[in-house]
């Protein structure tokens, strides 16, 4: 048994040749395609954090704006900088001082003495809990 080799089997054989090329082609284009649209996907997703990201942006300072712009802040600020008081309203002025400080501007009013007669668990006593307990 001999094997015969047909004509038409090598143009089979190079049809099916062509064939597998057109299908690795095929394959190439597609891989390449989706591959694009990965990249398109993940583009368009980091443009619209941003865009959200912006819009929140906008939000905030639009706020700000509206906020800054009320007359109750215009109010705030001008008692605060420029000394506004409405009728009826009475100003009172908080130290910021230490009282440490208190209690030495207060020995040098004259007030060492009535410090100086207290013992240590009396001048700790004004120190933390009475500290107009010197000034009188």
């Amino acid at each position: 048994m001999a094997i015969k080799i047909n004509p038409t089997s090598n143009i089979a054989k190079l049809i099916i040749v062509v064939e597998l090329i057109l299908v690795i082609y095929l394959l190439n284009t597609l891989t390449v395609s989706v591959y694009r649209g990965y990249q398109i996907d993940r583009v368009i997703a980091e443009y619209e954090a941003e865009n959200r990201r912006i819009e929140d942006e906008n939000r905030q300072k639009s706020e700000d704006y509206d906020y800054f712009s009320s007359p109750n802040y215009i109010e705030k600020i001008a008692k605060q900088n420029l000394g506004l008081i409405n009728y009826g309203e009475e100003v009172i002025i908080l130290s910021k001082k230490d009282p440490v400080e208190t209690i030495r501007e207060n020995e040098a009013a004259g007030n060492d003495n009535k410090l100086n007669e207290m013992n240590n668990a009396g001048k700790w006593w004004v120190f933390f809990f009475d500290r107009n307990g010197i000034v009188q």
